[in-house]
């Protein structure tokens, strides 16, 4: 199994911070911001990751290098334009070539049981699954409801009205299902490129584009509840209130 980190973002929202260092390479804890999913996958045995880059790229492959020092097989996947969190898996086909595969962001620390959540979404014939997370405050987020099984009946998609959602299938499921929301990780099967929306350039958003149509088809897709530590960098303020946390309470366990 192979994986892709997302990495090519701009980290507007980390400005003035992320106009010379970009976003996964922040430190944190003592190390690149990036390196947390890194060795999350590492740990789960998965040690050939492609990292798709734009933004300040060249800080990214000379700090992580061909990725020896992690143990891994590092693969990059330079963007001229970017091509949102869908858009880089089509030039990763033969990358990924038959095989499940991962795709993380590079800005989430998390204690994830990726190997439990691997075998969880091979047992159920999965398309996709998420690892999904219940957040203090769901309204803030979109919502991925899930039923008592697992499967995903519907995607309540976050729009920039306040409070407003886009949902996927628009009608309520019939039967009990709880919200969730998604915590940066999933794992996909090939058949899912069968399903990639057309696009020039292949710039599109990977849950509004393409898998949010798939749950309102009712197609097999999951949802993988993690229950453990979960944080993520949003903006300068998240980030500066990780910088000490982290400083007071390393994730020893994750690192």
């Amino acid at each position: 199994m192979k994986a892709l980190v997302l990495a090519a973002g701009k980290g507007e929202r980390l400005r003035p911070l992320t106009e010379t260092t970009p976003k996964p390479m922040l430190e944190l804890g003592g190390r690149p911001l990036i390196h947390y999913p890194l060795l999350m996958l590492k740990r789960a045995g998965i040690t050939q990751v492609a990292i798709n880059v734009h933004h300040l790229a060249d800080r990214i492959q000379t700090g992580l290098g061909a990725g020896h020092e992690l143990g891994l097989e590092i693969t990059y996947a330079p963007e001229t334009v970017l091509l949102g969190t869908g858009g880089p898996l089509c030039g990763l086909r033969s990358f990924f070539g038959e095989e499940s595969f991962v795709v993380a962001n590079a800005d989430t620390v998390m204690d994830l049981e990726l190997p439990a959540m691997i075998e969880f979404h091979r047992t159920r014939g999965a398309l996709a699954t998420f690892a999904l997370t219940r957040p203090a405050n769901m309204s803030a987020y979109s919502h991925l409801e899930i039923d008592r099984d697992g499967r995903l009946r519907r995607m309540r998609l976050l729009t920039a009205r306040q409070g407003g959602f886009e949902d996927f299938p628009p009608q309520p499921p019939t039967l009990a299902v709880e919200p969730y929301m998604f915590c940066g990780l999933y794992i996909c099967e090939p058949r899912v490129y069968e399903m990639m929306p057309a696009a020039e350039p292949p710039a599109f958003s990977s849950m509004k584009d393409l898998f949010a149509p798939m749950v309102a088809r009712g197609l097999p897709l999951f949802g993988f509840v993690h229950r453990g530590l979960f944080r993520t960098v949003d903006d300068l303020a998240t980030y500066e209130n990780l910088k000490r946390e982290f400083a007071a309470n390393p994730p020893l366990a994750i690192s």
